[in-house]
């Protein structure tokens, strides 16, 4: 019931969809909220991951493929002027391009450095990763909380098995037909509080004859800090996923303005290249060119930030940031990450728990029936 079905199924407001899906986006927006508060900002994430890996990474991506790039902007605007332009010419401007570029990402790169909180709205980026992928949730809990979840179901078994011995020899005290359906109600009902309150209650150790008790999160809340954040960083805040955001979120129009202002002097900065331009393809056509640049940079960062190992080699920035914020965080906030997926849940799951128990007692009062 926590975790499944991922989504809604049923009939208007009948039916029923996992707990942590349903609550996937707001507690993810908890988390980034509370590590984010206190650690600073998106910038100061930007600065962790060493913005000159981040030159290194365009640069030796778009380098080997900066001749085809150049090639695929001329052929959209002038196919028939690059096609007989002299071999010697265009190798002229393959390596002048070339000597151009890494001043022109390296102030690019400070310039998103800069601004990247104001150019991605992580929430929306949250958002949207969990509402097309409504099982990653299930998939970061399940592996952060893997040892506290067995153990839930294990104790419930044992409350429920402890409850049942109880309600026995109720029944045959009082061997009346609603006996074993209300009993086993009441048995399923106070199960299903037990195992929620051994997840996230006591917030801090008490000592109980010979147990130190505390709820099961919060006494691995350093190892499920470090397992969360690396899933988090894995799975949803991937610098290919932040990138895609710059590009097509909400000021998108803005990244791509910072992008052109950073191209702009590869043909204005240099008068013979800008001239000899202008006559050969008309100020139109040197517009357009410039405006082509301008798409094909965008597809070309997103063909960089698409690189796997790259994804793989910072994650782990992102994940050090996140869990070093989360380990750092009171029992109390801690638990405010987790426990809203199932605080406003916590009486339908009690309720519910209490009907299969129910069910159970009204199967064993017919077998009791036909038995006799």
């Amino acid at each position: 019931m926590s975790f499944y079905p991922v989504r809604f199924i049923g009939i208007g407001v009948v039916g029923w969809q996992g707990v942590i899906p349903r609550k996937a986006e707001k507690m993810a927006h908890i988390c980034i909220d509370r590590t984010l508060q206190q650690f600073g900002d998106l910038n100061e994430v930007y600065r962790k991951l060493e913005p000159q890996r981040i030159i290194e990474q365009i640069l030796s991506q778009v380098t080997p493929r900066l001749d085809e790039y150049i090639d695929e902007v001329m052929y959209e605007i002038q196919p028939v002027l690059w096609d007989n332009m002299p071999l010697f010419l265009r190798k002229r401007i393959y390596g002048w391009a070339r000597e151009q570029l890494p001043s022109r990402i390296e102030t690019l790169v400070e310039d998103f450095g800069d601004d990247l909180d104001d150019l991605v709205d992580l929430k929306a980026l949250l958002s949207r990763q969990l509402t097309n992928h409504p099982d990653l949730m299930n998939r970061i809990f399940k592996e952060a909380g893997e040892v506290e979840l067995n153990s839930v179901i294990n104790r419930g078994a044992i409350i429920g098995g402890l409850l049942g011995t109880i309600l026995a020899p109720l029944w045959l005290h009082y061997p009346e037909p609603w006996v074993l359906p209300l009993g086993g109600f009441v048995v399923g009902f106070i199960t299903n509080w037990l195992a929620i309150s051994l997840i996230f209650s006591p917030l801090t150790p008490r000592r109980v004859l010979f147990w130190n008790i505390q709820g099961l999160f919060l006494r691995r809340q350093p190892e499920i800090s470090d397992i969360w954040s690396r899933l988090v960083a894995e799975e949803l805040i991937t610098v290919e996923k932040v990138a895609d955001a710059m590009l097509h979120g909400e000021h998108g129009d803005r990244t791509r303005a910072i992008i052109q202002k950073h191209l702009r002097p590869l043909l204005d900065n240099t008068v013979v290249m800008k001239l000899t331009a202008q006559v050969a393809i008309g100020m139109t056509g040197y517009t357009d060119l410039k405006k082509a640049m301008n798409d094909k940079a965008v597809v070309a960062t997103r063909d960089v930030f698409g690189d796997p190992s790259f994804n793989r080699d910072r994650a782990p920035v992102v994940a050090g940031v996140l869990a070093e914020q989360m380990k750092g965080l009171a029992p109390a906030e801690f638990q405010d990450i987790l426990r809203p997926a199932f605080r406003e849940e916590e009486l339908q799951l009690m309720v519910v728990g209490g009907l299969l128990g129910a069910l159970a007692g009204a199967v064993q009062l017919a077998v009791f029936v036909l038995a006799i």
